[in-house]
């Protein structure tokens, strides 16, 4: 297999659709998008004699202050056949030579591999270890099946959930897909939900570059609720393969009563169902075991925890990846930039 560094946006957004483990997150939009805001973009890709793309990655970089070198980060990839040892091997090299090529202290890479013994083994193999800083994208999410048709998928949402969408229904809330001219409304939103619920939210822009890199694509849909034309609520689904991703969501502080991101979470699965997509990812819960989330949803509302409440009424089941892993490629500098982060004294993902 030969090395190939920045194949056409073409060939390797090809690569990572028809791959088994596609992701949005090793998609050349989802790296202009991370390069309009302090990173930089590269795809590293093992070929065949026959120039056909075999395994890779897109790598995000960000430099360190004080010019010690930067941060080299996998977002849910390498992409490969991880039982395959040598193209393990073969891909790893590759990637560590082109973030050592950077300066890197560190590559991370955090797969989108299940958290299980042989996964994990197979990252140690290669040098790779725990990141001592935690998981960067959610370790543990909710993954709805959308491959039955709608009366199967809506049988295994919580009685309640089922309840909501329908009043929403009922109660004169519509969801439509959002054009450009609606993402002041959706910043609208994102601030309201920012306000209320204390998340951290993205600068507008960079809500408005996600849009237009890739709703134009088919690759994610911006859906609006609302009530007599007034937009309440609002949601941004990707999707990509058979997989969908709930990225980003928000609601204003009017209707909420009529229960609106309740429904947009339906159109959404609904949307991804019309793009040939068969699982549903929630994107994030608290990482704790089933028992734990079950026992005390009720009375937390801490980090994640106030959207598990919402998210475990859709039925999904509950999954946990292998998380971020590290290759020092500077030991010195990798160990203080780890002491640092962990004070905060540095800028993380």
């Amino acid at each position: 297999m030969a090395i190939c560094l920045n194949p056409s946006p073409q060939a390797w957004d090809a690569f990572v659709a028809a791959h088994p483990q596609a992701h949005i997150l090793q998609t050349t939009p989802w790296g202009e998008l991370k390069a309009a805001f302090g990173w930089q973009a590269e795809q590293v890709a093992l070929a065949g004699e026959d120039g056909n793309l075999l395994a890779g990655a897109q790598l995000l970089y960000r430099r360190l202050p004080g010019g010690a070198g930067c941060l080299a980060y996998v977002p849910r990839g390498p992409l490969l056949d991880w039982d395959d040892a040598a193209a393990v091997a073969a891909t790893k090299a590759a990637l560590a030579t082109a973030a050592r090529a950077r300066r890197a202290v560190a590559l991370t890479v955090e797969p989108d591999l299940p958290d299980e013994p042989h996964c994990r083994q197979a990252l140690a193999a290669q040098g790779f270890v725990p990141s001592p800083l935690g998981s960067i994208q959610p370790q543990r999410t909710l993954v709805v099946d959308l491959s039955g048709d709608e009366e199967t998928i809506l049988a295994a949402m919580k009685s309640k959930t089922r309840y909501n969408i329908r009043l929403a229904q009922r109660e004169g809330v519509t969801a439509r897909a959002a054009t450009a001219a609606d993402l002041p409304a959706f910043h609208y939103l994102m601030a309201a939900t920012a306000a209320r619920d204390g998340f951290a939210v993205h600068a507008p822009a960079y809500y408005e570059r996600a849009f237009h890199l890739f709703v134009p694509r088919g690759w994610a849909q911006l859906l609006l609720a609302e009530v007599a034309n007034a937009p309440v609520a609002a949601l941004m689904v990707f999707a990509l393969g058979r997989r969908a991703w709930y990225f980003y969501g928000a609601s204003g502080d009017e209707q909420r009563n009529k229960m609106p991101t309740y429904l947009l979470q339906w159109e959404a699965m609904r949307w991804a169902r019309s793009r040939g997509c068969s699982e549903y990812d929630l994107w994030g819960v608290p990482d704790e075991d089933a028992e734990t989330l079950e026992a005390s949803f009720t009375r937390r509302s801490d980090g994640l925890w106030g959207v598990y409440r919402f998210k475990r009424g859709f039925g999904g089941q509950l999954r946990r990846t292998v998380g971020a892993w590290d290759l020092p490629l500077r030991p010195l500098l990798y160990r203080a930039y780890t002491w640092a982060a962990r004070r905060r004294t540095m800028l993380l993902f």
